[in-house]
């Protein structure tokens, strides 16, 4: 196998898995499936996550994006009623801009990336750094006023949502009876 690892391996196919995946979903013209398409991309960086380590992230990941925000995705999408008579055409102009731009940022991508071989990461504890063991300990020493602030904020931000939902079906329920 010409000297490669497993790790190698697995980083190259789930890659060209992930590229294959984001290059089907910009391409496809049904947006359900282009939905679709991108929650494979989802478990694909997922798969890189567990290849770096970082097991935490990749939980976060698949239940984070792949659920929640793709089913709120297909949900929009189902509501849109897309349909490809009613869809505006695109202006050859705008697809040159949009061109235009897209290279622009893949310019920027690759200046940003072209030193990225030469970090070295430190060694001691590096191969630890992503496991839910030491991200809790470090939540719960040295973030903990943060961590409680937050899960305040949150608290208050639940029950306001309770509140203005419950005040607005109470305004909805007198305007039926009357």
């Amino acid at each position: 196998m010409l000297g490669f690892t497993i790790t190698q391996w697995l980083f190259g196919t789930l890659s060209l898995m992930a590229i294959m995946f984001a290059l089907m979903m910009v391409f496809t013209r049904s947006p359900v499936n282009s939905a679709l398409y991108l929650i494979m991309t989802f478990f694909c960086i997922a798969g890189h996550y567990l290849l770096l380590n970082a097991q935490f992230l990749a939980v976060v990941q698949i239940v984070v994006y792949a659920g929640a925000i793709m089913v709120l995705f297909l949900y929009i999408i189902m509501l849109m009623n897309l349909n490809a008579d009613e869809e505006p055409r695109k202006h050859v102009l705008t697809r040159a801009i949009a061109a235009i731009i897209g290279g622009m940022l893949l310019f920027v991508m690759i200046g940003a990336l072209r030193g990225a071989e030469q970090l070295q990461m430190v060694q001691g504890g590096a191969s630890q750094i992503g496991l839910v063991k030491n991200l809790g300990k470090v939540l719960f020493t040295e973030f903990l006023f943060p961590f409680e602030i937050a899960s305040v904020l949150l608290l208050a931000a639940l029950v306001g949502a309770i509140m203005i939902g419950k005040r607005d079906t109470n305004i909805n329920s007198k305007e039926t009876t009357n």
